[in-house]
């Protein structure tokens, strides 16, 4: 696993684009901070840059960097659910520009997954996780149903948990710094 983890690293510090196994689907990951990489994952997902990617970190202290204000409800939230939860956050920082939405809103999710904790401490920093497929088509279950164009769109594949079955996306709800939750996708 750690070679895997310093290849993926290196493409990350250069600015280029990975596919990897998370805890919920395939992700076409990105150094969540640069917009030229960013703007890579729009063009290949061929996805306008107004709807927004979600992006992973380790753990609460990676969160502050990331989260302005995270309300305390929040930590709740996290330690409690049983199933991957991506919580969509007031006030983003210290991210790509066009990673954010235009209501300087993020979505943020702290993977159970032993791979991305690795590689998201490694890197020290957030990751885009966005689904590893072309805006508009299905959600690809496992590696096999991954497209060519996806496949080919990237500048390294992670070389791990390609048996992986994965039935489903995490669960998304929406935070505000007012204590409101909002569920977007249950």
């Amino acid at each position: 696993m750690q070679q895997e983890i310093n290849k993926a690293l290196q493409i990350l510090k250069e600015g280029g684009l990975i596919l990897y196994p998370t805890d919920t689907v395939w992700g076409i990951g990105c150094d969540a901070t640069n917009p030229e990489a960013v703007n890579k994952v729009f063009q290949l997902k061929q996805r306008r840059g107004s709807k927004t990617l979600i992006c992973l970190v380790a753990d609460d202290r990676m969160l502050k960097k990331y989260i302005k204000k995270i309300p305390e409800v929040a930590y709740n939230i996290i330690e409690v659910s049983e199933e991957p939860i991506t919580i969509i956050y007031d006030d983003a920082q210290n991210l790509a520009p066009n990673l954010v939405a235009e209501d300087n809103t993020i979505a943020i999710r702290i993977p159970n997954d032993d791979f991305c904790f690795q590689l998201l401490r490694r890197f020290n920093g957030a990751i885009v996780s966005t689904s590893a497929n072309i805006s508009g088509m299905p959600t690809p279950k496992s590696f096999k149903e991954i497209s060519q164009e996806v496949l080919k769109g990237v500048d390294y594949v992670v070389n791990l948990h390609r048996e992986k079955i994965c039935n489903k996306p995490s669960s998304m709800l929406k935070l505000s710094s007012n204590g409101v939750v909002k569920i977007i996708r249950p």
